[in-house]
Parts: C-alpha cells; sequence; structure tokens
C-alpha cells in the first residue's frame, strides 16, 4: 500500500524498468545506490546487474517486507533510512537509480552534487516537469537556477518519458527518465563557485526584472559592470547562458579583489 504522505508511485512494467537500467549504462563493477526501492522489482533486476546494490528505503513497513522480497540476494544492501542524511562519501566510485518522490527531487539531486566526488551519474524518474528545467536552454521558460546548478557539475539528457498510467497509484503528471552524468570539471571554471551561484540566484530572483535591477543588491554599479562585460543591462537572467554568468562573475570578483 503506497503511503501518500511519502509521495509513493510504484512502477511494476518489466518493459519499463529494464528502459531504466539501460538508460543507466551499468556494468559488473558498479556500486548502485537505489533510493526508495519501494516493493524491491528494479532492486532485483539492477542486482542481477550490477556488482553492488544499496537500497536506501525510508518506509519501515516497506523495508521489512523487502528483508524477505530481497532476501537471498547477496549484494544488495538494504538500509532504513533518509537518503537525504546517507553518507555517500563512504560508498567509493557509485551510480545512482531512483524513483523520487516529486517532493523530494529538487533536495536529492542537490544533497546526490554535493557527492559528486565518488558520483559517476544519477538516472532518475522525476516529474517530467522538473526533468524539462534540468535540461533547459537559455531563453526558454524552464531555464533557471536548477538549469545551471546541475548542467555546471553535470550533463543532463532526457531518456524517455513515462506516463502517469504505469504508477500505481496513479500521479496527477508524466515522469521523465533523466540520466545526468557527472563532469570531471564543473562546465565553466570561476575563481569563485560562491559567487557564481549568489549572482545565478539574484538573477532569476525575479524573473521579469532586468539584470539591472535584479542584480543592484550585488554592487550599486552594477549596471556600469555589466556593460563593461559586454552584457546589456536591459537583458533578464533567463536570456544568460553559464558562459556569460561566469564572465560576469570573474569580473566582480577582480573588483572585490581590488
Amino acid at each position: 500500500m503506497a503511503k501518500k504522505s511519502l509521495g509513493q508511485n510504484f512502477l511494476f512494467d518489466p518493459a519499463i524498468l529494464g528502459r531504466i537500467i539501460e538508460a543507466a549504462s551499468i556494468g559488473p563493477d558498479d556500486t548502485i545506490v537505489e533510493i526508495g526501492p519501494g516493493p524491491g522489482r528494479l532492486t532485483t533486476l539492477l542486482s542481477k546487474v550490477a556488482k553492488k546494490v544499496v537500497a536506501i528505503e525510508l518506509d519501515s513497513d516497506l523495508y521489512i517486507k523487502l528483508q524477505d522480497e530481497l532476501a537471498g540476494r547477496e549484494n544488495v544492501e538494504l538500509v532504513l533510512g533518509d537518503a537525504l542524511k546517507y553518507r555517500y562519501d563512504d560508498l567509493g566510485s557509485f551510480k545512482v537509480v531512483a524513483n523520487i518522490p516529486y517532493y523530494i527531487t529538487t533536495p536529492i539531486i542537490f544533497s546526490l552534487l554535493a557527492a559528486r566526488d565518488n558520483l559517476v551519474s544519477m538516472t532518475l524518474t522525476i516529474q517530467k516537469e522538473v526533468a524539462q528545467r534540468i535540461v533547459a536552454n537559455p531563453g526558454t521558460k524552464d531555464y533557471g537556477v536548477l538549469s545551471l546548478a546541475v548542467q555546471y557539475h553535470a550533463d543532463p539528457e532526457i531518456k524517455f518519458i513515462i506516463p502517469a498510467g504505469a504508477f500505481r497509484p496513479v500521479p496527477k503528471v508524466d515522469s521523465a527518465v533523466v540520466h545526468i552524468h557527472i563532469r570531471k570539471t564543473p562546465k565553466v571554471i570561476v575563481a569563485d563557485e560562491a559567487l557564481l551561484f549568489k549572482i545565478i540566484r539574484a538573477g532569476f530572483s525575479q524573473r521579469r526584472k532586468t539584470l539591472s535591477n535584479a542584480l543592484k543588491p550585488l554592487m550599486p554599479d552594477i549596471k556600469d559592470v555589466l556593460i563593461d562585460t559586454g552584457i546589456d543591462p536591459g537583458r533578464r537572467g533567463e536570456t544568460l547562458s553559464m558562459d556569460e554568468f561566469a564572465i560576469l562573475a570573474a569580473h566582480i570578483h577582480r573588483i572585490n579583489e581590488k
């Protein structure tokens, strides 16, 4: 029985589960972290192709059932706990495969990105609209802080869409499987990463504002700074590419260092 309070929607179709495993590019030497194994159908399939599966389940009732369901699968480590608090740094190299409850999608992604030194990739089944935000390009309505945060550290790609009717219980929206391959180096190199994302957040804080207005709290003379970097102060944050945000961050960093 799925618990609405935990945002549980389960997949049972073996064809879809097989496509998820294919999208994750799992090899026999891989350690896989599955967040929210649910009834254990995907866990079982993962255990057949991976070296080890660490399945983290928050629901104590499901955890008890999974102990029976996964009995005898020696390469599966079943963990009762919160994936947001799990110590991923202790795993060594790992990949993530997860059907994530919609309400914790963004926190989970940021938590995993914080463990990127050992993280190879994430293959996530998430709300379609969130997947579209993750892969969005500048100038589109979906482009925003989440797009830039993920694309700074990784190369995301939507693999396929899963209709709502494939889940039980049936959610109100469709889902997408997005594969996020972690980059060895960030997409842009900056002297101050915290400053870069401070500028990005400010640029998207009020989407209707021009950059000169949105970024004014950061620097009173931001209009002149934008002009000096070749960026039109009348543009809006959602039109700037990652490279342009990096150029702006580098310029502000040099000013602050003086």
